[in-house]
Formats: C-alpha cells, structure tokens, sequence
C-alpha cells in the first residue's frame, strides 16, 4: 500500500516529533553562576503519537468502478516535559538536586543501606557479648 494517504499523517507527526525532542530535551543546556558553579537541568520526557483514518465507499450505483476511495484520517501526538532534578557542577564536585522528593527513594535506600547493616551487626554483637558475660543464661535484651 505505498503512497496511501496515511503514510503521510504518520511521517509529517513523527518528523514533528523528533524535531521537538532531543538530548537537550533530557539534559538542558548549561548555566554558568557568578561563582564558577555549572548548572544542568535534567527533566524526564514522555511522548505519545497516534495515527488512523479509513476509506469511504460511495454508493452511486456503478460497482464495477476501480477508482480509489476518498480517504478521511488524522494523527496526533504529545510530548510531556517535566524537570526532576538539577545537576550542580563546581571545584567542590558534583551534586544531584531533586526538585521532587520521591523520585530518589531507590537512592535514598541506597544511602542508608551501610548505615542498617552496621546497625544489625551491632545488635548480633552486643547479644554476643551479653550471652558470654552471663555464661549461658538466657539474654532478654531486646
């Protein structure tokens, strides 16, 4: 089916599409602050496209026609943009800024994960040392 109408609304919405987005989309141009600090915005981008359209048979009483039916159909498509965070550039090193606090859960969890084992070992510990100071007798520290 090449050249049928609906080739042209998918390729004029994608072309339109991939216009609008690119790497600056995702990871914006630089900004530079008085203290030498660079700045970069880094946002998460969504986009969606759809495309349809059907032929029409007239009814003018001559069947055996061959002729090409009218054609109706549309096509659109969206993007969203939405800013999650800063990276911030300077001498000290580099730092990731979340404008939204749930974004970084697995982060956060990360972070603290050394701190929570640190702690469960320290608990076995100090129960280990309970049980040998008592020789044995039952250890109810909780």
């Amino acid at each position: 089916m090449s050249g049928h109408p609906i080739e042209g609304l998918m390729t004029t919405a994608m072309e339109n599409l991939k216009e609008m987005i690119d790497v600056n989309t995702i990871i914006g141009d630089p900004v530079e602050t008085p203290d030498g600090s660079v700045i970069l915005t880094v946002s998460k981008v969504g986009f969606g496209f759809a495309a349809g359209g059907s032929e029409f048979i007239l009814n003018n009483g001559n069947e055996q026609q061959k002729e090409a039916h009218p054609f109706g159909g549309g096509s659109g498509g969206g993007v969203s943009i939405t800013p999650i965070a800063f990276l911030i550039v300077n001498s000290s090193g580099v730092k990731l800024l979340h404008v939204d606090e749930s974004t970084h859960l697995y982060e956060k969890i990360l972070d603290l994960a050394p701190q929570a084992i640190e702690k469960i070992q320290h608990m076995f510990e100090k129960k280990e040392k309970s049980k040998q100071q008592h020789n044995g007798a039952p250890d109810f520290d909780i």
